[in-house]
């Protein structure tokens, strides 16, 4: 695996390595209602200070991770968006994930997709991962218009329910999308 760039950046976006400032505006961002709509629950500032800092370890331990990302000239941290290799045991793990979490005012711009084309880009180019997957809520049509638009594939035979999600719970079935190394080289602009 080649060295992971300490940033990457895009026509209007920096994915960077988290900082100590990005934690109350991750907490922010966390606790937030309708951006949490999709997760079982929001989280609280210790909770979110817990998964940033987990987010950003996979940088060390994964040799790649989920970026924080900055606007140039609009906002310092709009939300996270990368890879990480997935630890809990789902139906279809080992594997490597893709997610992001923008924040509400930078929705509907595009840089969900602009940031996670460059993430997927860098994996790609770095590692020897044969596919890398994101799963979500099956209501959850924002994210999956991502993935649509990224060229992943849903799986509907490998959808599933999330373990952490109790059982009857609305947000419990979760769909499965796929995109391998030669189709996003296939899909990929640059």
């Amino acid at each position: 695996m080649l060295p992971c760039p300490d940033e990457i950046r895009t026509e209007r976006l920096i994915l960077r390595r988290w900082r100590e400032e990005d934690l109350p505006l991750y907490a922010r961002l966390n606790a937030d209602e309708h951006v949490m709509r999709f997760f079982f629950k929001t989280r609280n500032h210790e909770e979110s200070d817990t998964e940033a800092r987990w987010l950003n370890e996979r940088f060390s331990l994964d040799g790649f991770g989920p970026w924080a990302v900055e606007a140039p000239g609009l906002a310092s941290f709009i939300g996270f968006v990368g890879c990480w290799r997935i630890v809990r045991e789902l139906p279809f793990t080992p594997a490597v994930e893709i997610g992001w979490r923008l924040d509400q005012p930078y929705w509907g711009k595009g840089y969900a997709v602009e940031a996670a084309r460059v993430a997927l880009r860098d994996v790609f180019d770095r590692t020897d991962l044969a596919e890398i997957v994101a799963y979500t809520a099956q209501q959850n049509e924002p994210s999956r218009r991502v993935m649509e638009k990224l060229g992943m594939t849903h799986d509907g035979a490998a959808d599933f329910d999330h373990p952490a999600v109790p059982e009857g719970h609305p947000l419990r079935r979760s769909v499965l999308y796929r995109i391998s190394r030669q189709a996003f080289a296939a899909t990929d602009p640059s």
